[in-house]
């Protein structure tokens, strides 16, 4: 792992994106660096792996997906008014809005430059599979927009919501290392929908450790969920499970325009220890990691699927 990491960063550095005007660049290549757990890349290259034996000439295209994901996180934190980004100021808080939108802009077209390198009988099958889904993120970050003003969200309109926003990339990654990788059809499948299985159960993990993470830990603003009234599983299952006094002072946080964001995050995260949602959401988060997991055990070359394995089972219990 520490070799494919190597690699990657290595890779982020060598492409530098573009040059001049320099404010426009220079927020890539910041955001680029501040690192974070480098999961899409790595489970590209950890799928590659299971077929080939060198992992380098995947990495390119392990970091144009990276490159995809902080191209998304740059245009999200806009939206989310979000401060802070892996411990360090967002980029429209260094910069300005107006810089981070045109940044991100420009970040999506060198991502299709980094692909523009794979071999012509590639190409058109892995772009054809990338643009699903960055459409399919696309309409994820609407639906979740959308659900902050919705009264009532479901479960299963909740799971979707991710499913498109979030697990839909994992999905991608995972079957981007095993196109490349020239694996059998049945595989390809397989990592797919263990990818999405899997990214399911991150993000419901997000969601958890956005109430419950250790703040040193976590590198974002704890309870920025409950401050946004993002409609999160937490929430969702609050509302089902809320009875008398607690279901008036859950409504009312979620429908107030003006409060203390101290209080807010306080007062919510108590009714959510008060109506056991901790416990009821880890269990949902554990419920889709072990989908992901037997996706994993059923691949053909089951002697070399040890180390993505491995990688996803330290993802369900990471804490940060």
């Amino acid at each position: 792992m520490e070799k494919y990491l190597s690699l990657l960063e290595s890779e982020i550095r060598k492409q530098q994106f573009g040059t001049q005007p320099g404010s426009l660049y220079e927020p890539i290549r910041y955001i680029m660096a501040l690192g974070g757990k480098r999961l899409r890349p790595l489970l590209t290259l950890l799928s590659y792996a299971i077929y080939k034996e060198k992992v380098e000439p995947c990495v390119r295209y392990a970091a144009a997906v990276e490159a995809f994901h902080n191209f998304t996180l740059m245009h999200d934190d806009i939206m989310d008014k979000a401060p802070l980004r892996r411990g360090k100021a967002t980029v429209h808080e260094k910069w300005n809005i107006n810089t981070a939108i045109l940044a991100g802009d420009v970040m999506l077209v060198k991502v299709y430059d980094l692909f523009l390198g794979l071999e012509q009988d590639k190409l058109k099958e892995v772009l054809t599979l990338f643009n699903e889904c960055a459409a399919g993120v696309c309409e994820g970050q609407q639906w979740d927009m959308e659900f902050e003003s919705k009264r009532r969200v479901t479960e299963a309109q909740y799971i979707e919501m991710i499913r498109l926003k979030t697990a839909v990339l994992l999905g991608f990654s995972l079957e981007l290392g095993a196109v490349l990788a020239d694996a059998p059809e049945l595989d390809r499948k397989l990592l797919r929908e263990a990818g999405v299985n899997l990214g399911i159960g991150f993000q419901l993990k997000d969601d958890l450790l956005d109430v419950y993470a250790d703040r040193k830990k976590f590198g974002k603003q704890v309870g920025g969920d409950i401050i946004a009234n993002k409609k999160t599983f937490l929430v969702i299952k609050a509302l089902e499970k809320a009875k008398g006094a607690d279901k008036k002072e859950l409504q009312r946080w979620l429908t107030a325009r003006k409060f203390d964001k101290r209080k807010k995050v306080a007062a919510v995260s108590a009714l959510y220890d008060r109506l056991g949602i901790q416990l009821l959401t880890e269990k949902k988060v554990q419920e889709y990691f072990e989908k992901g997991f037997a996706g994993l055990r059923q691949l053909t070359m089951k002697e070399r699927v040890q180390p993505l394995l491995q990688f996803a089972k330290e993802l369900a219990e990471r804490q940060r």
